[in-house]
């Protein structure tokens, strides 16, 4: 007779652990930072303090989020580019790897759609609400962390210490001009690529910014005085808002 043996247990079907299934969600949040202020012994000294002009776009599934101002009512003020589109005048400083968040996509966009309606381009102020502020909102909704806060010390020192910080601090040159020209002609005149911040597109690239929610529409900058020099868009309290510093209208 032969011996016994104890039976098997009937064996389950396997499933993906909840880790794992976790895991496929995973974004990764980073942070592209600019210098606005021109290339430079000042720039470089008030980046290695820790204390420069900057910009800053968050890239989510290879759009780059940004913020910027303008003189439409009612109108969000957030928008994407190609990652590492540079701002008028802008110098790519650094990418920080600010994190991961596990948010579905239709999270993400739900996300990205409360801080458009919380970051309106009639609410933007260089000092208490800019590019960088809306950084550091949107990483703390994607991974409960907020952006370095080094990203706004100039701006913090303008709030606290207003009549002794230089005005290259929160006002970045608004144009650059020719090298060899007498008057200086203007570069974004002569591209005809005048769109908002971060407009300026890399050289060879047929892609412009696009506002959240209005991605359907091409700005191309027609009847809006801010982008052709007929007129100056100014932040909530009436500072001129740099080039650097706008957001793409129509």
């Amino acid at each position: 007779m032969p011996p016994s043996t104890n039976p098997r247990p009937p064996s389950r079907p396997s499933r993906p652990s909840h880790r794992s299934t976790l895991s496929l969600q995973k974004t990764e949040i980073t942070i592209h930072v600019y210098d606005l202020l021109p290339p430079g012994k000042l720039s470089n000294a008030l980046w290695a303090l820790g204390t420069s002009l900057l910009h800053s776009g968050v890239v989510l599934n290879n759009k780059e989020y940004a913020y910027g101002g303008h003189d439409r009512p009612n109108l969000t003020g957030v928008y994407w580019t190609k990652p590492l589109t540079l701002p008028p005048g802008g110098t790519f400083r650094t990418e920080i790897l600010h994190g991961f968040t596990l948010a579905t996509e239709a999270e993400i966009d739900s996300i990205i759609r409360k801080a458009s309606e919380e970051f309106l381009g009639t609410s933007y102020n260089l000092l208490t609400k800019n590019c960088n502020h809306f950084t550091s909102y949107l990483c703390e909704k994607l991974t409960g962390r907020p952006g370095p806060g080094w990203l706004n010390r100039a701006a913090s020192i303008g709030v606290a210490l207003p009549c002794v910080v230089p005005r290259e601090w929160i006002e970045a040159p608004d144009f650059e001009t020719h090298g060899n020209s007498g008057g200086g002609g203007l570069l974004e005149e002569e591209s005809g690529d005048e769109y908002g911040e971060g407009s300026r597109m890399l050289r060879g690239s047929d892609e412009v910014p696009r506002l959240v929610g209005q991605e359907g529409r091409r700005w191309e900058g027609e009847g809006n005085n801010t982008h052709k020099g007929k007129g100056k868009a100014r932040d909530e309290e009436g500072r001129v808002l740099p080039r650097a510093e706008r957001a793409p209208t129509s």
